[in-house]
């Protein structure tokens, strides 16, 4: 291959993950032809995309990028999955395909540059379940305080109650 099509080729590939922070590494063997197209086109519907790279052309790309941790884990026919809104969601969807198909084995993820296994991806909490538990966070100490004043002023009308309860009685008796 010619140095203009090497560089060519590089170009593409770092325009291609420059912004990509978040993506699993994949390795294929024996998938068919049917069955990889089959899930290219139905991760492609969730906005996560399958791209098989060179090796040697990625680690050179990944180095410049600031993703040194990914290219110890470029050995073989490598293929990179990137896209949806968070990294448990494509690693959950991948999940889906994995254990469908014996010939798909995860390599690692990467979280934010951060290389981590693909078990942990997994664990990892969606966006709306990250949202969900701020909001509950920042929510939490405001209910507190509602618990606490409504602790005490629920016994003071209770006491106001059968205090009143009393004098009818009384009132009642005379």
């Amino acid at each position: 291959m010619s140095k203009l099509v090497k560089q060519m080729q590089m170009d593409a590939l770092k325009q291609t993950f420059q912004d990509v922070r978040d993506m699993v590494l994949l390795k294929l063997h024996g998938v068919s032809a049917t069955t990889e197209n089959a899930m290219r086109l139905q991760l492609q519907e969730k906005d996560i995309r399958l791209f098989r790279v060179k090796n040697s052309l990625a680690a050179t790309v990944f180095k410049e990028i600031g993703l040194d941790g990914v290219v110890d884990h470029l050995a073989g026919p490598v293929t990179v999955a990137w896209g949806s809104s968070s990294i448990a969601d494509l690693s959950k969807q991948l999940d889906k395909w994995i254990t469908q198909e014996k010939g798909i084995e995860p390599s690692v993820a990467v979280v934010d540059g951060a290389v981590i296994s693909f078990n942990e991806a997994k664990k990892f909490p969606t966006r709306e379940e990250a949202i969900a538990r701020v909001v509950m966070l920042a929510l939490s100490p405001a209910r507190r305080l509602v618990g606490l004043i409504r602790g005490p002023a629920s016994r003071v009308v209770g006491q106001i109650r059968s205090i009143g309860e009393g004098a009818s009685e009384d009132q009642q008796a005379a």
